[in-house]
């Protein structure tokens, strides 16, 4: 799952990025890269939901790099397919690698493919295929097998919740362990135009070198309409429980991100910006989806 601190461009020794999908919000549908856009509901509670965002977003979060998005409960349809395409680049990451092995962090260019399907009104499976571009090269990273449940018809909801749960295998390359778990729970709430999610993300790798790793992730954002979004997400690399570095060592990345439609392709767009020096300075990332 080759977890990678917000901004830590590749390899870091992180169990488990995705981010999953540690991913930048979905939007209109857990299929679409910026998911909740349609829902408007009359706004209540807004103070409330402003300063619980707050103190969510002070944690900052977490993510693997070929998958940064925070997930917030939609899933494809039963009997629909969904196709994403995850692309993520540190702007002026940190020099080096994060470990010896590992793809520098600089000029690399992150992603992955996911593919997921609608087996219930509840349940969604996908896989992943991450790799990484670098000066002319292209390193497949391995794949990524996902189970998501979720409460059905979450959009539609006020309290919503689920869990995700990665296994993973990738190459020395992509993470210290070959093989990773990521378990993602999902918690959010809707308050008329505004929708507040989080995923407290717990990362093992299964053998190998990779510790444990708590990884939250936050999402907070706004529906001007229904095909276009706007919003704050975070992610953070806490180190493994129990054992949490000081703040400085710690990875902390924010991302302004829009989400909106061309065509019947769903667009999730972020610029973020590293916190601490643990963290790379300045990323971009976007997703593209659709369904069928």
């Amino acid at each position: 799952m080759n977890w990678q601190c917000p901004g830590r461009g590749m390899k870091r020794d992180c169990p488990g990025w995705g981010m999953k999908r540690q991913c930048p919000g979905r939007g209109m549908k857990r299929h679409h890269p910026g998911r909740r856009m349609g829902r408007i509901r009359p706004g209540r509670g807004m103070q409330r939901l402003a300063l619980a965002a707050l103190a969510m977003l002070a944690a900052a979060p977490a993510r693997a790099v070929d998958e940064i998005q925070v997930y917030t409960g939609e899933i494809a349809a039963p009997g629909e397919w969904s196709l994403l395409q995850h692309l993520n680049y540190g702007l002026r990451a940190r020099q080096g690698r994060d470990y010896q092995g590992a793809l520098p962090n600089r000029g690399t260019l992150n992603g992955t493919p996911e593919l997921a399907y609608g087996v219930t009104p509840a349940y969604e499976i996908g896989l992943y295929l991450p790799f990484a571009a670098r000066d002319d090269r292209f390193y497949a990273g391995g794949f990524k097998l996902r189970s998501l449940l979720v409460t059905p018809d979450a959009a539609e909801r006020s309290v919503f919740y689920g869990l995700n749960t990665e296994l993973s295998w990738a190459p020395p390359r992509f993470s210290r362990s070959a093989w990773n778990l990521e378990f993602r729970p999902i918690l959010g709430i809707h308050r008329g135009r505004w929708e507040l999610a989080t995923n407290p993300i717990l990362g093992l790798g299964i053998g190998g070198h990779a510790a444990t790793a708590f990884l939250p992730a936050n999402r907070i954002s706004y529906a001007v309409r229904a095909d276009l979004g706007f919003g704050v997400e975070t992610y953070s690399d806490l180190g493994s429980p129990g054992r949490f570095p000081s703040a400085h060592k710690q990875a902390h990345q924010v991302f302004a991100v829009t989400d909106f439609r061309l065509g019947v392709v769903d667009v999730n767009f972020g610029l973020g910006r590293g916190l601490t020096g643990a963290s790379d300075r300045w990323a971009v990332k976007t997703i593209f989806g659709f369904s069928f």
